[in-house]
């Protein structure tokens, strides 16, 4: 029989601790599992139901389909926080009677800092009202990128584990692998459609790049070449700071203000202007998040380290001023107009 955690990638302390709770029978009643999203938290937490449960029953818990292990996600709508009859009327009376099949049972929350946010108190003392009277053999599992979002009692009756973000060259044998993955699905019917996988490796580094660690902003990002179309963007930017002509920069700041991945274009923007910063003090390519394009940024690393670290600096204003509910296009085309004047 086969390890359910083998296939929990990158993240070998919370794998040990798990293997040896589950090995020694000290499971406690709750866990919360905290890091960025898409490093395998979720996975991790079906791994664990598996192994108590038994693999027998690995591919039922991977589909929905077991009893004993439900997981709970927040709503599509709105704040998207699961309101207080959900605890009361489906989760509390489902904890109270599992387990139904196996002899434990285990509820599952992928974001539940956003189901049960501190800011919502009926929902989330409801959640915590739970946690304190837990029954025999029933195990909750606490998924979160912002712990900090739920009540401080949640947390401390929670056994917290930290999961990392995944590291580079692991980022690339998923790509990989989704890539192969849907080539074969080429070849005849398949529930999933070929074209969402990552099948241009030429696109990956910028999509790796700019993943920050997480295996799903990695996979959306090679997809359809949207990781390379962000690093184009910021080329175009850097064009218009150099040319300084008032038509470029205005082009540039409205593709800015018009995008529809704001976040991610302004951290490909920041990424961008500290490896050209890296690039001008003398850093070798390895150690540029953009290595792939390390000619065109050792180009450009003419305008200096001082420059590219004033300008970069500069960017991270701007979710600020957003914030303060800035016009975006108003925004831009003023964090433009001052990164031109950097000289």
């Amino acid at each position: 029989m086969g390890d359910p955690f083998d296939h929990v990638r990158a993240q070998p302390l919370a794998v040990e601790v798990l293997r040896r709770a589950v090995r020694e029978s000290r499971l406690p009643s709750a866990y919360l599992f905290e890091g960025p999203g898409g490093v395998g938290k979720e996975r991790c937490a079906l791994a664990l139901a598996t192994a108590v449960i038994g693999e027998a029953a690995g591919a039922r818990i991977a589909k929905g389909a077991h009893p004993d292990v439900r997981v709970f996600r927040p709503r599509d709508e709105g704040a998207r926080n699961l309101p207080v009859e959900v605890l009361r009327e489906e989760i509390r009376p489902y904890a109270e009677f599992a387990p139904f099949e196996a002899s434990h049972a285990f509820l599952v929350f992928p974001e539940a800092d956003v189901s049960f946010p501190e800011a919502h108190q009926e929902a989330a003392n409801a959640l915590l009202k739970t946690l304190e009277e837990p029954k025999r053999g029933v195990h909750f599992v606490l998924l979160s990128e912002r712990p900090e979002r739920l009540l401080p009692t949640i947390r401390s009756r929670s056994q917290r584990l930290r999961f990392e973000r995944l590291p580079d060259d692991e980022l690339g044998r998923i790509l990989r692998e989704h890539a192969e993955r849907g080539s074969a699905a080429g070849d005849g019917p398949s529930e999933r459609d070929a074209s969402e996988e990552p099948s241009d490796p030429t696109v990956w580094p910028a999509a790796i790049a700019l993943a920050d660690g997480r295996a799903d902003r990695a996979l959306a990002l090679a997809r359809e070449g949207a990781a390379a179309a962000l690093l184009a963007l910021a080329e175009q930017v850097d064009d218009a700071l150099h040319s300084r002509r008032p038509a470029a920069l205005l082009d540039a700041a409205d593709a800015l203000a018009k995008h529809e991945e704001l976040t991610l274009a302004l951290d490909c923007l920041v990424l961008f202007y500290r490896d050209i910063a890296a690039a001008a003090a003398g850093a070798p390519d390895e150690a540029l998040r953009f290595r792939h394009a390390a000619s065109s940024i050792r180009g450009r690393a003419r305008q200096g380290a001082r420059v590219a670290a004033e300008r970069s600096a500069l960017l991270l204003q701007i979710p600020y001023d957003l914030a303060a509910n800035a016009n975006r296009g108003i925004a831009f085309d003023a964090v433009l107009h001052r990164m031109s004047a950097i000289r």
